[in-house]
């Protein structure tokens, strides 16, 4: 006799797999998205970033290219002043090169584009600790900031061009054995005389709480950088569309939300100086509440609000409602519900989808229910912080 229930199996499985992974919408797309804030527009950068022009592996035209890929709206090339291991077979005694070299490719390209990558002039001054390394960007002239024998020279020349100024990986472990952020005497100088305006949180694939808290300490820019030598799908593990399916979150790189009043390059420069950013790194958002806390309400809403039908009971009605939740970003939500009262499928710890809808059934017990309140576990405001995040119910 022939068993057909592992054939009805195999066939069954088969089907859903086809529907799931052949036939569906992915909720997942590799450019990234953030809304815009109420008086701001939320623009997506990464102002790390190396070509063959100083110790990276490709021609900047690639990062021009990855950039358009990614959806961003500014990116900085940033080679090494001082570090230059292919000089021999590219020499450029203009290290404004790589920065001319990307702008060409950029305006070839936004001729096709609806958003524009806009191109932004900076150097990585590449010292021992401490300084360190740091970036300035918004430069006139590299090449005047190149100074070997004395660090602090390029610094001031890069503030006498009126550069936003940041210190890169200040944890990184060749320069800091501990894995370590802290501020030495030199650091502590340059932000007393406003020389130093952000510092890196992320870098590549590291996170330092330590670096989060000497911004919030120093009024520091909090800012996050791929710092990509290679290819950033290689690093960042970023699938290409046709592997990106419903239960597949992509890879993706490190990036800056600047919350600038245009998109310009005069925009953009305000905002950093004003300290108006957050990072989005490895589904993680990390800012100051003042910033994270609207954008995390313009991506995540209460979408509808209905009551839940019984038309098993006497009067069919019920104090349970439901609530859906529409995330428009592409970051997820981890939320810890602080509410008096339970959901009916869903524990206290909840996930909303990049680019989903979410529907809560809430136990009100005939209380009046007028908000919820979350604690939103990947929304970092500071060292072991969490947003509280609060969405009122509208009638």
């Amino acid at each position: 006799m022939i068993n057909f229930k592992p054939l009805f199996l195999i066939l069954l499985f088969s089907f859903n797999v086809s529907v799931s992974f052949g036939q569906s919408k992915s909720k997942y797309e590799r450019k990234i998205f953030f809304p815009d804030l109420d008086n701001y527009k939320t623009l997506l950068t990464d102002f790390h970033q190396h070509t063959v022009f100083s110790d990276g592996a490709v021609w900047p035209s690639i990062r021009v290219e990855e950039a358009i890929r990614d959806g961003l709206d500014a990116i900085s090339l940033t080679e090494h002043l001082e570090y230059q291991p292919y000089a021999k077979d590219i020499p450029h005694p203009d290290r404004n090169r790589s920065y001319i070299v990307a702008s060409q490719s950029a305006e070839g390209k936004n001729k096709n584009l609806e958003k524009k990558l806009i191109i932004i002039n900076g150097q990585e001054i590449t010292r021992s600790m401490p300084p360190g390394h740091i970036n300035a960007i918004f430069i006139d002239d590299a090449n005047k900031l190149l100074h070997i024998d004395d660090s602090l020279k390029g610094i001031k020349e890069a503030n006498k061009q009126t550069a936003f100024l940041f210190w890169n990986h200040p944890a990184w472990p060749a320069q800091r054995s501990d894995g370590i952020a802290k501020l030495d005497e030199f650091h502590k100088y340059l932000i007393k005389n406003n020389l130093l305006h952000g510092i890196e949180v992320v870098n590549e694939l590291y996170y330092s709480e330590e670096a989060l808290q000497i911004a919030l300490d120093n009024d520091l820019t909090i800012m996050g950088t791929s710092d990509v030598h290679g290819l950033i799908d290689w690093l960042f593990k970023v699938p290409d569309d046709n592997e990106i399916q419903d239960n597949y979150l992509p890879g993706h790189r490190p990036v800056t939300l600047v919350f600038s009043k245009d998109k310009t390059k005069k925009g953009i420069k305000d905002a950093l100086f004003n300290g108006r950013t957050a990072v989005f790194y490895n589904e993680l958002l990390i800012g100051k509440e003042e910033y994270i806390n609207p954008l995390v309400k313009k991506s995540l809403t209460i979408d509808n609000i209905s009551d839940l039908k019984l038309g098993y009971s006497e009067d069919g009605k019920s104090t349970i409602k439901k609530v859906r939740l529409k995330n428009i970003s592409d970051a997820p939500f981890l939320l810890k519900n602080l509410n008096d009262y339970t959901f009916e499928s869903n524990s206290d710890i909840i996930n909303i989808e990049p680019n989903s809808t979410h529907t809560l059934s809430i136990k009100t017990s005939g209380k009046p229910f007028t908000e919820l309140n979350f604690e939103v576990l990947n929304a970092i405001i500071g060292p072991k912080k969490y947003l509280k995040l609060n969405l009122p119910i509208s009638k």
